[in-house]
């Protein structure tokens, strides 16, 4: 009888994990789970900036289009084995978001970067009128602040001593010739005697040493060089660089007739100097507005006009020089500091791009254009740069869609072949 029992122990036992398997797999097949539905996103973006994304209308905060709604995104389409063999520096295949070129009037506001200089167009000089010798000078240091009617130096000068000595010979023996004594005067004012130094010779009837030598103007003194007008180089310019050197011009020199011994500039009448690039040369015109920063004194920005533009690129400059005339008075800003400014160029038609999806190579600007299951990289012509908008002049289709983000597709910019 023991025997028989364990005999049908087996038996039993595979008919019991028997039945626990049926019990499972009817279990499972009742309380098998649904599949989980797929939830679209919605909301809005904008074509421009796929980054700006809303859950109601309105307009982009960057570029102020319209925002769209987002589409739903499709199942994913398969891509062939012929496309991922292809090499990457020549397609890559990924799911990034897309734009497309839009055509748009833009407002054109481009960054030049300069510095203030002198307003040369009230630059006074200070002459001698008379071969002579310097025995007295005023002043001692450039950019000393002289004002109108300030004495500058006195000048020894033979020939203005016999023409004083000549006036006095005709007013002790002929006093009535009014010819000649009037003639005798004049030549004494043209060699540059004031008229107050006049009367005092023919009261005292003593001729004097020297002529004393005054400005008529009001500014910061300079030492004058005649070379640089040969040199179409602006005196600020240069001076600029000399800040620490005190004046050539000293007591005991000789001076020429008609010599320009100094000069003086006027800090409240200034101009800033814009460096504009080649690429942009042709948006600025003569009349555009214009909104100065300066780098000392930010708090003191001010709105002026494209005065003058240069015709021609300075020597070792790839810039064009545009000038804006202002008014310093009042700012009394340092000469020669530095500027940032803004130039409103006006609107401009054109097909735009945003500026992440152009990738620079330096000369070339890249984009990644869609091409049936992947990306290709293709060169384009651009043009100015505009609030993060790139003008796309050439290479590139309306209705073809690029990256949005062109840096996403690439490691290394080494590794792009572009299709010429």
């Amino acid at each position: 009888m023991k025997n028989l029992f364990y005999k049908a122990l087996p038996v039993v036992l595979l008919l019991l994990v028997a039945g626990c398997d049926e019990k499972k797999k009817a279990g499972s097949s009742m309380q098998e789970p649904t599949a989980k539905p797929v939830i679209n996103k919605t909301g809005y973006t904008c074509p421009m900036h796929p980054q700006v994304h809303s859950d109601t209308a309105g307009a982009c905060p960057i570029c102020g289009m319209n925002l769209e709604p987002v589409k739903s995104p499709g199942r994913e389409k398969e891509v062939s084995l012929n496309t991922l063999l292809k090499p990457v520096n020549q397609q890559v295949v990924a799911s990034v978001p897309m734009v497309h070129m839009a055509a748009r009037t833009e407002d054109i506001e481009m960054d030049a970067y300069g510095f203030l200089t002198y307003d040369t167009r009230y630059t006074g000089a200070v002459s001698a009128n008379v071969n002579g010798r310097i025995e007295k000078l005023y002043v001692k240091y450039r950019y000393q602040e002289i004002k109108q009617g300030q004495k500058i130096m006195d000048i020894y000068s033979p020939e203005l001593m016999t023409a004083q000595e000549n006036l006095l010979f005709v007013l002790k023996n002929d006093r009535d010739n009014e010819v000649l004594i009037d003639g005798a005067k004049q030549k004494l004012l043209l060699l540059g005697m004031s008229e107050a130094q006049l009367q005092q010779v023919m009261q005292s009837e003593r001729a004097v040493n020297a002529i004393s030598v005054y400005s008529r103007y009001s500014g910061h003194i300079h030492e004058s060089d005649n070379a640089a007008g040969a040199n179409n180089e602006s005196l600020a310019a240069k001076d600029l660089l000399m800040t620490t050197q005190e004046l050539p011009v000293k007591e005991g020199m000789y001076v020429q007739k008609g010599e320009n011994v100094f000069s003086v500039y006027d800090p409240a009448k200034a101009w800033a100097v814009l460096n504009i690039f080649a690429g942009q040369a042709a948006l600025i015109h003569t009349g555009d507005k214009v909104r100065v920063i300066p780098e000392v004194a930010p708090q003191k920005d001010f709105r002026a006009v494209i005065n003058y533009i240069e015709p021609f690129y300075r020597e070792g400059s790839k810039t064009l020089t545009a000038r804006v005339y202002f008014d310093n008075r009042q700012l009394r800003l340092p000469i020669g500091s530095q500027v940032k400014a803004t130039v409103f160029a006006g609107q401009r038609l054109a097909d735009w791009l945003p500026e992440e999806a152009v990738l620079s190579l330096g000369l070339d600007k890249i984009v990644f254009v869609r091409n049936g299951e992947s990306f290709v990289a293709r060169k384009i012509e651009t043009g100015i740069v505009n609030k993060h908008l790139v003008q796309v002049v050439g290479g590139l289709d309306k209705n073809e869609a690029v990256v949005a983000n062109a840096q996403y597709l690439v490691d290394s910019e080494s590794f792009i072949k572009t299709n010429k």
